[in-house]
């Protein structure tokens, strides 16, 4: 069957990385931000990367293609962040993903986004979007899932936003979860020890033996000691962010000690055992492979890239439903 997707605000490629894993085919990628080209580049050297702001790109400039896949900039509807959603110009760029899934009209598109966008307040502009697909002769199917119930080892809620162009005739149907549930243990045990990020959160660079196996330094702010930040070995880990500071612990570290509402130190003599994750035990719990690396001079940029992807389990439990369905079409 014919397969060639088109990736926008593809990041560092965790969705492409998925739906190449199940028979897709990217043959063109969309991405702004400068600290994130060397990384796609390296890893998906075959593709052609776009490196403009997609309100500069026509469709005319865009390869015909049967399926456009990406997730436009989360910012603006996290929980964790201002929420400005539709008031902010990221959260408008859904619009642009709209104007060229009407122009390219391809078989099928995904959409993913933080589970922040179901918000109260976001309704309104969720709804217009959701208008917009379906305008564009889409029968959409959409759901809030875990990444932890498709082979992914972290709790990690995301919503998923899947159309099927009308003439194909079929809906998209979620793949039913998995009842494995993968854990730390079976991410990161085997990793050993990683190394502090030199000066000024600087990369070792080729010095590691494991490539991006290294962690942010520095202390932690009262918001991060409000909360246990600790998973055990057999728990899947606190969802990955974008933020090198916000990285949860290593489970080698005994859980925070309760002190009171908003406020929780690390247990007493064992402080030493208190390291955020590496970038690579970050990557691993995306479900990155270690032969994919991540390009950076600031550590935070690893962190960054790692924390806004797509994990790559779960975008490849999700296109293989796509493809299976595709295939059927044929």
């Amino acid at each position: 069957m014919a397969n060639k997707i088109i990736s926008l605000f593809s990041g560092a490629g965790g969705l492409d990385l998925g739906f190449k894993k199940s028979g897709f085919k990217t043959i063109w990628a969309n991405e702004y931000d400068s600290a994130i080209w060397e990384t796609f580049e390296y890893n998906f050297p075959k593709v052609k990367l776009d490196r403009r702001s997609i309100l500069d790109i026509t469709p005319a400039e865009i390869s015909d293609c049967d399926g456009i896949i990406g997730g436009p900039p989360c910012q603006s509807w996290s929980e964790a962040g201002a929420g400005r959603g539709i008031n902010d110009s990221r959260g408008r760029l859904f619009y642009d993903y709209i104007r060229i899934l009407k122009d390219k009209k391809p078989k099928f598109f995904l959409v993913e986004n933080v589970f922040g966008i179901l918000s109260p307040k976001h309704k309104e502009a969720l709804s217009g979007f959701i208008k917009g697909f379906k305008s564009a002769d889409y029968v959409i199917s959409w759901k809030l899932v875990n990444a932890n119930d498709f082979d992914v080892p972290e709790d990690r809620l995301r919503v998923f936003i899947i159309g099927y162009r009308k003439d194909i005739g079929i809906k998209f149907e979620f793949p039913k979860e998995h009842a494995k549930k993968y854990t730390l243990r079976d991410a990161i045990y085997d990793l050993r020890l990683a190394k502090p990020a030199k000066d000024k959160n600087k990369t070792n660079g080729a010095i590691l033996k494991i490539p991006n196996h290294e962690y942010m330094n520095g202390g932690f702010s009262t918001i991060y000691m409000a909360r246990n930040r600790v998973r055990s070995w057999d728990e899947p880990s606190f969802t990955i962010q974008a933020w090198g500071r916000h990285a949860p612990i290593h489970p080698q570290a005994p859980k925070m000690k309760f002190i009171s509402q908003n406020k929780r130190i690390f247990e007493p003599g064992k402080e030493y055992l208190y390291r955020r994750l590496s970038v690579r035990e970050c990557a691993r719990i995306q479900t990155f492979p270690d032969s994919f690396i991540f390009k950076y001079n600031n550590i935070a940029d690893g962190y960054k890239m790692v924390g806004n992807a797509v994990p790559v389990s779960l975008a490849y439990n999700i296109a293989k439903e796509i493809y299976k369905d595709l295939c059927q079409d044929k």
